[in-house]
């Protein structure tokens, strides 16, 4: 179902609510502002396959614009509303971008990005006015509500977060497609989840993110309310999943380990009994964190794993996970190939690079060469992700290529690491990296976020080392540990390793000087 749809049998069903002031719009509102905005994009000459760039908070307008390009054929590039002014200029620029929606709420980077997308014809800004921008209200309040006459499907270009480097653009193949057509595999999600039409969903991470964008359709296609957080707070959860009878959420493991960090009582203290699922992804999660959630809210917890690039998806149940403990599951979309450096199979319990075939083809966009590095002679995809299967065929991810280290000529995956050191009571983050050695040739070092600064210190130091030696073989766990006040993440809880590998080097390299 469409948002047009749904409004036929509930139309003062809330479609969003904003947390933050309980404001709601109704699938009414929705259905006629979303054909309003496709309308604004016909009249401005934005036709099937156009792209359009939007930087908007999770507020009723993302959600409204999501909905037009969906039933108008859009392309749509969301944009990290956290980025600077450079990086944001970067993206829409790359993208080729038409039109930007963004709004007055990061005005500051807006004015500065303004002389630097000379090339976007149309620039509309909601809620407030800038010069050099159209008022995103007044432009979408002046057209029809009426149905555009060439209705199609819509689609995304996401940009990769950039943990590894500068983002690329994931494009697919643009097919015009009815919209009556479903072939996505997001949609049936939910199903396995066991959700069915009108559920409530807690929205706590940013919508510029593919897996909270993509959820969202899903869930709106089964005419479900979207409760839309600003900002990712524990205790809010909680309140809000009591306020609202929520019944579905997804997660990051950041997530997770936040709640579970709440004080006990305090945890017991909110009802969360209307809960029917969670979901998380995003990051790998520690085995005890995720049997500590379990043990919390009941076998309600589901797992997937995939990639913005969608070259493959696998999916597992709290039942499922209890038995193969850290899998992330069997495959829904596409075989799994554990293949070795020479491109070989490798058999059960050997980890090798993850490749999936029978996938749908990417390319990253305006880059040749990564796109074809992304896929083997066969034909199969992989995005780098390192992992083994057990002989029941469930994934297990061990890194990514580009974070595993090699010390003493053995391969360690400092996930291992990271995943054990983050129980110690006192850590609220860690990240493992390699450093140079002159013998080991690299040396592994454990960069910690303490829960209380003032633990930055030798002796905990110490405890961290040894709490992983006790709990994984010595050549796997760190020799050093350096404090940091905040491990550099994505808001989807993605460690950006790379800044950290550059933070290291460049203080190392000043010290020897």
């Amino acid at each position: 179902m469409y948002p047009a749809q749904v409004a036929e049998n509930a139309p003062d069903r809330p479609a969003i609510v904003i947390a933050d002031s309980a404001k709601q719009i109704s699938y009414r509102q929705l259905a006629d502002r979303a054909n309003q905005i496709a309308q604004l994009f016909r009249a401005h000459g934005l036709g099937p396959g156009a792209h359009v760039a939007i930087m908007v908070e999770n507020a009723a307008a993302y959600v409204e614009t999501v909905w037009a390009a969906h039933i108008s054929g859009i392309i749509l590039t969301p944009v990290n509303n956290r980025l600077t002014t450079r990086e944001v200029a970067y993206i829409i620029n790359d993208s080729g971008a038409q039109a930007v929606i963004a709004s007055a709420r990061f005005a500051d980077v807006i004015e500065a990005l303004t002389p630097k997308i000379e090339n976007v014809r149309l620039r509309f800004l909601v809620g407030g006015t800038l010069p050099g921008w159209l008022s995103f209200e007044q432009a979408r309040d002046a057209q029809p509500s009426t149905p555009i006459k060439d209705e199609c499907q819509g689609g995304y270009m996401y940009y990769s977060s950039g943990t590894t480097g500068r983002p690329k653009g994931i494009a697919l193949p643009f097919v015009r497609t009815p919209l009556e057509v479903d072939e996505n595999i997001v949609r049936f999600l939910p199903r396995l989840a066991g959700l069915g039409e009108g559920e409530v969903v807690l929205v706590p991470g940013p919508l510029f993110h593919s897996a909270a964008s993509n959820w969202l359709l899903a869930l709106m296609h089964c005419g479900a309310t979207m409760v839309l957080m600003q900002r990712f707070d524990a205790e809010a959860v909680l309140r809000l999943i009591e306020r609202y009878r929520v019944t579905f959420v997804q997660f990051v493991p950041t997530h997770m380990i936040r709640l579970l960090r709440l004080p006990e009582d305090a945890r017991r203290s909110y009802d969360v009994s209307s809960l029917k699922a969670i979901v998380h992804a995003a990051a790998p999660c520690p085995a005890e964190v995720k049997r500590a959630m379990i043990d919390w809210v009941g076998p309600i917890l589901d797992e997937y794993y995939a990639a913005t690039e969608g070259i493959g998806v696998t999916w597992i149940n709290s039942a499922d996970w209890l038995r193969h403990p850290g899998s992330v599951g069997r495959s829904l979309v596409g075989t799994i190939h554990i293949l070795d450096d020479d491109d070989k199979a490798l058999p059960p319990g050997e980890v090798g690079t993850i490749y999936f075939e029978g996938s749908r083809r990417f390319e990253y966009h305006n880059d040749p060469d990564k796109t074809k590095d992304s896929y083997n002679p066969r034909g199969f995809a992989t995005v780098g992700d390192l992992g083994y299967l057990d002989e029941d065929g469930f994934l297990y991810l061990t890194d990514r290529r580009t974070n595993m280290i090699i010390s003493g000529g053995m391969n360690v995956y400092p996930q291992e690491a990271e995943n054990e050191i983050i129980t110690l009571p006192g850590v609220a983050d860690v990240a493992v990296l390699g450093i140079p050695h002159p013998d080991m040739g690299e040396q592994l070092v454990a960069i910690v976020q303490p829960v209380v600064w003032a633990d930055a210190n030798d002796t905990f130091a110490a405890a961290v080392i040894a709490y992983c030696r006790s709990r994984l073989a010595g050549y796997k766990c760190p020799r050093l540990v350096e404090f940091r006040r905040e491990l550099p993440r994505t808001e989807v809880g993605k460690l950006l390793k790379h800044v950290l590998r550059d933070e290291v080097a460049t203080r190392r390299l000043g010290a020897s000087s």
